[in-house]
């Protein structure tokens, strides 16, 4: 027989798992806001087996009443709790639930070899879309490989870059990647120079 803590703590386990979904209805977005907290709790309802204290048979049957449009949801977001790493759970409230799905699927890849820091960054500067394919094409190997760029500038700079990335995207589409946008504007440089010549002069 379970013990009076355990069933205290399962109380209050429920209850917040509860709560954070009544809020998330009250609330736009609040889901998306406390997904990695929903995460914990819901992976620690499995564990103690806590759905048996709402008289109900199994795991899948209380996630059935508390995501009745999609389970699979709920996965995701126990997947990020187990995937990944204590320390990187502080940044993903920022990007939200979808992103952070993404880099778990990583994290159960690569294991102890999964460059943390390097996706969150990924994650923290791509559009979702954009992120999603570069997950894709890592986990898969398919699609040309893409490595990241780090320069400074100078913040008087920023305006002039901004725009010329924007206007470009505009020519080119939106949804063209600001990488891409960023090859033709240099390619259009090149094509107007004298690459040879200017190479010849002191």
């Amino acid at each position: 027989m379970p013990s009076k803590s355990d069933h205290e703590r399962a109380e209050f386990v429920l209850n917040k798992v509860d709560q954070i979904l009544e809020w998330e209805n009250q609330v736009e977005h609040e889901r998306d806001t406390r997904f990695v907290e929903l995460g914990r709790y819901l992976c620690e309802v499995r564990a103690g087996q806590y759905w048996r204290y709402q008289n109900l048979n199994s795991f899948d049957e209380y996630l059935s009443k508390k995501f009745p449009e999609s389970r699979r949801k709920a996965y995701y977001l126990m997947s990020i709790h187990e995937q990944l790493p204590k320390q990187a759970r502080k940044q993903l409230k920022e990007m939200g639930w979808s992103k952070a799905a993404e880099l778990a699927k990583i994290a159960r890849r690569d294991g102890e070899h999964f460059d943390c820091a390097n996706w969150l960054h990924r994650a923290e500067h791509l559009p979702i879309q954009q992120f999603k394919d570069e997950v894709e094409k890592y986990l898969t190997g398919k699609g040309e490989p893409s490595e990241l760029m780090y320069f400074k500038v100078y913040k008087s700079q920023l305006p002039v870059i901004e725009q010329a990335l924007e206007v470009a995207g505009r020519m080119l589409g939106t949804d063209k990647s600001r990488g891409y946008c960023l090859e033709m504007i240099c390619a259009d440089f090149l094509a107007g120079v004298n690459i040879d010549a200017n190479l010849g002069k002191d």
